[in-house]
């Protein structure tokens, strides 16, 4: 396993359903950690860089309703 970090920002403010939202996304193959920056304007999200490529996680994580872009 490689562990990779990318930062995406948030595409929309932080509110209680993308917290869920973002809560919910440790169960999305391959994420390891995700984590919301203090300013609360982007993720830092922690992956398995032998499973997937910064696209697919972009694209996981919209899937998920999160909407996000690449920083």
């Amino acid at each position: 396993m490689t562990k990779v970090q990318i930062r995406f920002r948030l595409q929309k403010p932080l509110d209680d359903v993308m917290l869920a939202r973002i809560s919910d996304a440790y169960a999305l193959y391959g994420i390891q950690k995700v984590k919301v920056a203090p300013t609360l304007d982007s993720l830092m999200v922690e992956y398995d860089a032998t499973r997937l490529r910064p696209a697919e996680v972009e694209s996981a994580l919209a899937g998920a309703g999160i909407p996000v872009a690449l920083a």
